[in-house]
């Protein structure tokens, strides 16, 4: 068989040499094809519209991603026309279609004007002969034959032996340098189950990175996603398939943001704008409904979130001393959290963020309050704190906003609501539409309050106290005004009035530490 590089011509590939230390050299380069907008989409739930897409394709290039498959052109004509907004963009990574083993498949990506395809044939025999009902023999020549109509209609081509983990390695070896014979730009070792581990990842992608280009698409059903895309690049891959926040059918696909950092951080590897990766989640988290775990792997609320009196005690004095690397390094801002274990240190700094003077002994005393209030099994907020210090050190303070009545109703064809608020000893009256109760009920707030809202929602979060019909839900939301943030959280059996207690009480908050006086109404 031929050796190929990425324009098809015959080349002699010098071998991948590793030290033992190092198994993936620094000088190394390794590209990422971000599938969030084609795999990440089969994700149970998941539905993107064009705009979504678009604006996902864009944050997809700020980030710096080589390759974005934008979807599956033979999905139906609203899929393609998604496609075709996504290549509209004139973006420097590649555009590309999913294809399956059909001819029309290429076609229809064509339609499209993608500049590749990825071109899925079967490659176990589980795929080939149950599957799809033919030979290894007739899978040849028919990828053959496919790889040769797309590469005359000049695209890019990727094959993808599906269910690779599972296939024969001597056929897989086999139909890969088929397809590259045929005029295929790299192949693809594809773990479509999440089915096996790094050892026969290696054995797999090594002998494919000896016929030419290689990539790697991994799934995390055993949680071996990043190891297997790890191995795969140690063995002689150069490019690996992921998607945002690790979206994707069943445990999803290996997390682009994972990726990227450990290679960085590792291996000393650069693959993507690293800045970009939080910003990025979020917007993927926006346009799918997917909330990103907490836990999560560098993009989760509690990746740079200390609240241990030891961790928060050490990360006060170093910043280096419990986290693998600085939080801005993907776009983050380091977080002191509240809770039982939060000791003086973690206090004395929340205090101090919040413009909150307080002598040692008054310290020590709200830090024993947080902590009872956490073994009673609640998440402490910056309320909560700032509450507790208004207590300990008698500093009353007049409420700048406070709710007096709020009304919502849904029961017609458009959500409404009306509030009244104090404000500054002002009464005021606004009245709001939305898409459901809640959102009215925000809308009038900001109605209300006109200018002084300037503040931005930048997390809501609702969970349920109580089970059964009659049950009680706490909303906790985290706004942002003039760079500070506060943290709210407030339980009742109405999910709108939690939820606009909590928007105006963080704003009471945010103002209250606001030195411009307040404003009138806007007309």
């Amino acid at each position: 068989m031929k050796f190929h590089d990425e324009t098809n011509r015959s080349v002699s590939l010098l071998p991948v040499t590793h030290s033992a230390e190092q198994t993936i050299p620094s000088d190394r380069t390794v590209r990422l094809l971000d599938t969030t907008l084609r795999d990440g989409e089969q994700a149970p739930g998941v539905s993107l519209s064009p705009d979504e897409k678009v604006e996902i394709a864009n944050a997809l290039e700020r980030a710096g991603v080589s390759v974005i498959e934008a979807g599956s052109a033979c999905t139906g004509a609203g899929e393609r026309q998604a496609i075709s907004r996504v290549t509209d963009l004139d973006l420097d990574a590649r555009v590309t279609s999913f294809c399956r083993g059909i001819r029309t498949d290429i076609d229809l990506a064509l339609e499209c004007d993608v500049d590749g395809i990825h071109l899925v044939v079967p490659s176990s025999d589980r795929h080939v002969q149950d599957k799809v009902g033919t030979s290894r023999e007739d899978n040849l020549e028919k990828t053959a034959e496919l790889v040769e109509y797309a590469v005359d209609h000049d695209l890019w081509v990727e094959v993808i032996g599906e269910d690779g983990s599972r296939a024969d390695l001597d056929y897989l070896e086999q139909l890969m340098g088929t397809s590259l014979d045929a005029g295929a730009d790299r192949v693809c070792f594809a773990d479509t189950v999440g089915h096996t581990g790094p050892e026969r990842t290696a054995e797999a992608v090594s002998r494919l990175a000896d016929l030419g280009p290689v990539s790697a698409h991994t799934h995390d059903d055993l949680g071996l996603g990043v190891a297997n895309a790890l191995s795969a690049i140690s063995a002689g891959a150069d490019l690996v398939h992921c998607t945002v926040n690790g979206l994707g059918e069943r445990a999803g696909n290996v997390a682009l943001e994972e990726v990227a950092i450990a290679l960085s951080h590792v291996y000393g590897v650069d693959t993507l704008e690293l800045t970009e990766l939080y910003s990025l989640a979020q917007t993927v988290s926006r346009a799918t409904g997917i909330q990103l775990p907490p836990n999560k792997a560098v993009i989760g609320e509690n990746a740079f979130t200390h609240e241990s009196g030891i961790h928060t005690d050490g990360t006060l004095k170093d910043d280096k001393m419990y986290e693998p690397y600085a939080p801005e390094t993907v776009g983050r801002e380091r977080r002191l959290a509240l809770g039982k274990h939060t000791g003086r240190a973690g206090v004395k700094a929340t205090l101090e963020e919040h413009g909150v003077d307080a002598d040692g002994d008054e310290i020590a005393t709200i830090a024993n309050r947080v902590t009872e209030l956490g073994d009673r099994g609640r998440r402490v907020t910056d309320a909560d704190l700032l509450a507790i210090a208004e207590d300990v050190t008698g500093d009353d303070r007049e409420r700048v906003v406070e709710l007096l009545d709020l009304t919502a109703t849904s029961g017609g064809a458009v959500p409404t609501a009306s509030i009244r608020l104090a404000v500054g000893g002002e009464e005021r009256v606004a009245s709001g539409t939305g898409s459901g109760p809640v959102d009215a009920a925000v809308s009038a707030v900001r109605e209300a309050l006109g200018s002084m809202a300037d503040a931005e929602l930048e997390s809501y979060h609702v969970d349920a106290v109580t089970g059964g019909t009659d049950a009680v839900v706490t909303v906790e939301v985290t706004m942002v005004r003039n760079d500070r943030s506060v943290t709210v959280a407030r339980s009742e059996a109405d999910i709108t009035r939690a939820s606009v207690e909590a928007m105006v009480d963080a704003l009471d908050r945010l103002l209250a530490s606001d030195p411009q006086p307040l404003t009138p109404a806007d007309d």
